[in-house]
């Protein structure tokens, strides 16, 4: 999931979460930390959170629905670290985006091909989310403006942003098969919204100071309360498994299941390179493979 460009530490200011030991040189080679600067995780996450969340209400998404999600997210990802890649100073720029510009030539063709791509599978969507997707994009499109074009781009609490149009991007094939699952899915979709957030906010407290002046003051607040943010997602979401009965219950499972992860990973990041730690922050939200069996 995105987060805000590196912010340099101050040389001499304790950090209330210390930054993870530096990448080795022979990290980028690692299967998982390349499926992360390929821009890969996020793609991957959208696809089965888009799968998972059909299957479990018993709804069949046509394979060119899925593959929509994953490129359209891929698309924004590989984008948004081209864009952020084009900073003259380069300590602002971490593993991603020093890849993407030394591969810039491969990702722009990739991204070329990859919105033809898109442009084919459309009409094989289902007018109702084209029509939410519209909707969306118009928002995300204003939201990229903003973050790419205005001196004022470092005020949005970017992480919370993301939670949300990542979530509402993923529920959108499903609600708009089944108009009437809206309700019962409102509160599995906030929870999802509130951990892809607390997925960002836990990257950039590895990555950042809490007290950064250029971050949102909403996300210099939830930094220092990370720890009871995340067990107050996991109490909501075990709650929502064992008491609601009108969502599936796999759904906020894997939301628990999620939260513990990115919690056992807080945990032990001193002992886990950057990049590693980044991308296995992804890998904590793949959770739904778990329930494959159930559904």
């Amino acid at each position: 999931m995105a987060t805000a460009p590196h912010i340099p530490y101050p040389s001499k200011t304790p950090l209330p979460f210390p930054p993870p030991r530096k990448q080795q040189s022979r990290e980028q080679h690692n299967p998982l930390t390349l499926w992360h600067l390929l821009s890969l995780d996020a793609p991957t996450v959208a696809a089965l959170w888009t799968w998972f969340l059909a299957r479990a209400n018993h709804i069949h998404l046509p394979p060119a629905a899925i593959a929509a999600m994953s490129i359209a997210v891929w698309l924004l990802y590989a984008t948004d670290r081209l864009l952020d890649s084009r900073t003259t100073d380069t300590h602002t720029l971490e593993a991603r985006h020093h890849f993407h510009h030394r591969h810039r030539r491969a990702f722009l063709t990739t991204i070329l091909l990859s919105a033809a791509t898109l442009a084919a599978l459309l009409p094989r969507l289902t007018p109702a989310s084209i029509r939410l997707y519209l909707i969306e994009g118009s928002f995300l499109v204003a939201y990229f403006i903003l973050i790419h074009a205005t001196r004022s781009a470092h005020r949005l609490p970017k992480e919370f942003a993301v939670g949300l149009f990542f979530a509402a991007a993923t529920f959108i094939p499903t609600i708009s098969r089944e108009p009437s699952l809206r309700l019962p899915l409102l509160a599995p979709a906030i929870l999802f919204s509130a951990l892809c957030s607390l997925n960002c906010l836990f990257i950039y407290a590895w990555e950042h100071h809490s007290s950064d002046p250029t971050a949102h003051l909403t996300t210099r607040i939830a930094l220092q309360s990370l720890k009871p943010l995340a067990t107050a997602l996991l109490l909501a979401s075990t709650a929502l498994t064992l008491l609601d009965h009108q969502a599936p219950w796999p759904i906020p499972a894997s939301i628990a299941l999620s939260t513990a992860a990115l919690l056992l990973l807080h945990r032990y990041r001193h002992t886990i390179p950057a990049t590693t730690l980044r991308a296995a922050a992804d890998l904590a939200l793949l959770t739904p493979a778990l329930f494959v069996f159930f559904l």
